[in-house]
């Protein structure tokens, strides 16, 4: 067998790795008694990956152009990819992110035609000026569907006025006028430094054969050799760029989102900072913390608040965001409250409080083949272990915790974004 078995160690299961002949980095993790797959695959190229080095020369391309070329990746000489996806039964989308691209199906059966598809779809760019701009209406109608996205504007925004030069403050998809600049030429380009496959992982989860895979890989893969491309990102600040941006939209409430930005370099944030972080959040904000019972007492939330820790080449933030009926208040009471966590740091009894309720939460999330697959597919991008948190849980303390809380949430050092609503407007 050329997989090699690896151990989630947490849970006593083995999962399977190899790195194909090909290139393709492949993790296979599967459920007994399982009747569904879930496969996943992709390349980090997202949005942020505007400005790059590929065969010496330096690169950049209009913003929203990973976006575009997912939707294009679909469209081949031989026809649609959903509707082959359709003939085998599998369910098939893709999503683009700031940092990666990711191609997925899941199915009940005909794994291995499914399979099929997906390996074809990203090895056969088919792109001319005609089918180039019959997808800029397509995607000029879905930009401006999030344009009146009060979930969506609310932390665009954020990072918009947050980040002063780093691309993660450019919308995904782009807008309307730079869409318009892309060519066939571009998305060529984007495809030869990213869509390499030694620049890809595919994830499998679920009824899944380790065998099967590496065949249907053997099959229809073909030889790459590695292309070196680097991304550029510009210096970033440590100051957000504004302190408050706000927008009106038709909400039947007021939205806000908190971003306390961080000091990032040109490397990830280890596991053991991830962890502490997690835990932090759990411990400050979760719905089981005083300070959740305190602002749900008090009606400046609701079900909807959450947080979030954003994390990239250049960039980190943590983000507490939902609607309330205040946002200015409730941004006060936050930033109040953060001054007192950093003064009396996080109690023994919140920190095993938020680590019981963390590891609940990720041993449900090993019984869903979806979860698994993106858990792997996001470690192998980022070269970590995808299910060592679940063993570091064990592991850190409350000291490492509140050691972890003097690099964050610097309460002189955030944005508040708020999406109002419009003055005037008469629901019918």
């Amino acid at each position: 067998m050329r997989m090699t078995a690896l151990q989630d160690k947490s849970f006593d299961t083995l999962y399977y790795y190899c790195q194909h002949e090909s290139g393709l980095r492949i993790y296979v993790y599967p459920f007994k008694g399982f009747r569904s797959t879930y496969a996943v695959i992709g390349t980090k190229f997202g949005s942020v990956n505007a400005s790059f080095i590929h065969n010496g020369q330096n690169v950049t391309v209009p913003d929203g152009t990973a976006h575009y070329l997912e939707h294009k990746l679909f469209e081949s000489e031989e026809g649609d990819a959903f509707t082959q996806y359709a003939r085998t039964g599998a369910a098939a989308n893709a999503y683009t992110s700031f940092d990666t691209t990711c191609y997925l199906f899941s199915c009940t059966e005909r794994f291995d035609e499914s399979l099929g598809i997906l390996f074809d779809l990203i090895q056969s760019p088919y792109f001319t000026p005609e089918t180039v701009a019959k997808e800029q209406g397509i995607i000029g109608q879905e930009i401006k569907m999030y344009d009146d996205s009060p979930d969506w504007r609310v932390t665009m925004n954020l990072l918009q006025a947050m980040y002063q030069n780093h691309p993660i403050n450019k919308d995904i998809a782009g807008t309307v006028e730079t869409i318009a600049e892309i060519t066939p030429e571009i998305l060529y380009e984007c495809y030869n430094s990213y869509y390499n496959l030694h620049n890809m992982v595919l994830c499998v989860a679920g009824k899944a054969d380790p065998e099967e895979v590496l065949a249907i890989a053997d099959q229809k893969l073909k030889p790459n050799e590695p292309v070196q491309t680097e991304s550029l990102f510009p210096e970033e600040p440590y100051e957000v760029g504004q302190t408050y941006i706000e927008q009106a939209l038709p909400v039947s409430m007021p939205m806000m989102a908190l971003g306390f930005k961080e000091q990032a370099g040109k490397e990830y944030a280890s596991d053991k900072d991830l962890v502490c972080t997690s835990i932090l959040l759990e411990a400050f904000a979760g719905s089981a913390s005083p300070l959740y019972r305190e602002l749900l007492d008090s009606k400046l939330i609701n079900s909807t608040f959450g947080t979030e820790y954003m994390e990239g080449l250049g960039y980190r933030a943590v983000i507490f965001e939902g609607e309330t009926t205040d946002p200015e208040k409730l941004a006060e009471v936050l930033k109040e409250a953060v001054r007192r966590l950093h003064k009396d740091g996080i109690s023994e009894e919140a920190f095993d409080n938020a680590r019981r309720c963390l590891y609940g939460r990720m041993a449900r999330s090993r019984d869903i083949p979806s979860s698994v697959a993106t858990n792997m597919i996001n470690g192998a991008f980022l070269g970590r272990d995808p299910f060592a948190a679940s063993v570091m849980l064990q592991t850190v303390t409350a000291a490492d915790v509140n050691e972890r809380l003097k690099q964050q949430l610097d309460p002189d050092n955030c944005t508040l974004s708020v999406i109002k609503e419009i003055e005037g407007l008469i629901e019918t």
